[in-house]
């Protein structure tokens, strides 16, 4: 396995890490994800930890909490060979101040993490969404508490735009408080959005990519053909996939696929070992996020390291996967001399 150190800290993680919310099962949305229990969750993580999988990531809503439940009694005994990523903002309980990223809100939950979690830290404390109606320095001040007390080592983001993670690093600098250091993004084959302003900001301001639903919820798992039904035991078959249909076209999709068949043809690997070496052949990528329901599934993705595309097969997924840019990406490409691309090759 290989590492890569996490944007601008010194914290080294895994180019694969593990994401547990399959575990649980707790409501229809995450029974679509998986239902692993406690004796395949201790399974799972120590098939990651025998090829050096070491980063194990959840978030106190996977399944209202009980994904961090199952995962702290998997890790037991295993805390100091292993580092946490959890993450707090949304909706968890009820009350007026059940969401967001206020110093109520994330003091309540990361205290509640660490419970659900048997652990006295955590490693990498993301906020799950942006919160635009409490003040940035309240969030990050809260955090900055948090890392002064122990209880949170490294800080991160998810899902924020550009504006969003700028403020927060130009607040965190003014102030002298601890930064935002990753970003866990959505990125994929099939969506690549990422490329357009968040990689260069992530290049600049030295954030790592933290990959989410690297295999686009499944549909770059191999299952998935020109012309035939959607699988019915697929996550979107199921109403569970983190990615809207409406994202993704069809025609862009399936000839996507083709390439990948057209590659795994090639190389004698899978289809989604194959989009996820993709992946970490890009910029700013410091680990995806592979998930997996059984431990078939898993030793699949962990098959996508040790190996690597040629210049040339990403080049033929490159240009299966373009789509135009908006505005002002497109504008801005007309003079790529002013607003260079980020080195791909």
């Amino acid at each position: 396995m290989d590492y890569r150190q996490l944007g601008a800290s010194g914290l080294h993680v895994p180019v694969l890490s593990f994401g547990t919310a399959t575990f649980g099962g707790g409501n229809d949305f995450f029974k679509a994800w998986g239902s692993t229990q406690t004796d395949e969750a201790a399974r799972l993580v120590n098939l990651c930890l025998d090829a050096g999988v070491n980063l194990f990531d959840t978030a106190d809503v996977y399944s209202d909490g009980l994904s961090e439940e199952i995962l702290g009694k998997a890790l037991q005994g295993l805390r100091d060979k292993v580092l946490i990523s959890t993450k707090a903002t949304f909706t968890f309980g009820e009350g007026p101040n059940n969401q967001g990223s206020s110093r109520f809100h994330l003091i309540r939950q990361c205290e509640s993490s660490l419970k659900r979690l048997k652990t006295d830290y955590i490693d990498i404390y993301h906020m799950h969404g942006f919160d635009g109606v409490t003040p940035v320095e309240e969030t990050l001040r809260t955090l900055d508490d948090l890392v002064q007390s122990g209880k949170v080592r490294y800080i991160a983001c998810s899902n924020f735009s550009g504006w969003h993670l700028m403020k927060s690093l130009a607040v965190s600098e003014k102030q002298g408080w601890n930064r935002y250091v990753g970003h866990q993004v959505y990125y994929s084959l099939v969506n690549r959005e990422y490329e357009w302003e968040l990689m260069p900001l992530g290049i600049d301001q030295k954030v790592g990519g933290i990959i989410w639903s690297p295999l686009a919820a499944g549909r770059l798992g191999g299952k998935y053909r020109r012309n035939q039904p959607i699988p019915p035991d697929s996550r979107v078959a199921q109403g569970g996939s983190p990615v809207p249909a409406f994202v993704i076209p069809d025609e862009l999709f399936y000839n996507i696929i083709d390439v990948l068949d057209e590659l795994a043809e090639e190389t004698g690997k899978t289809v989604a070992q194959i989009s996820l070496n993709w992946l970490l052949q890009r910029p700013t990528v410091s680990t995806l996020v592979i998930g997996a329901r059984n431990e078939e599934q898993l030793k699949q993705n962990l098959g996508a390291v040790g190996w690597s595309l040629t210049t040339e097969q990403v080049k033929r997924l490159d240009a299966a996967s373009e789509v135009p840019t908006i505005y002002p990406y497109w504008h801005q490409r007309q003079n790529l001399t002013l607003n260079p691309l980020p080195k791909f090759y």
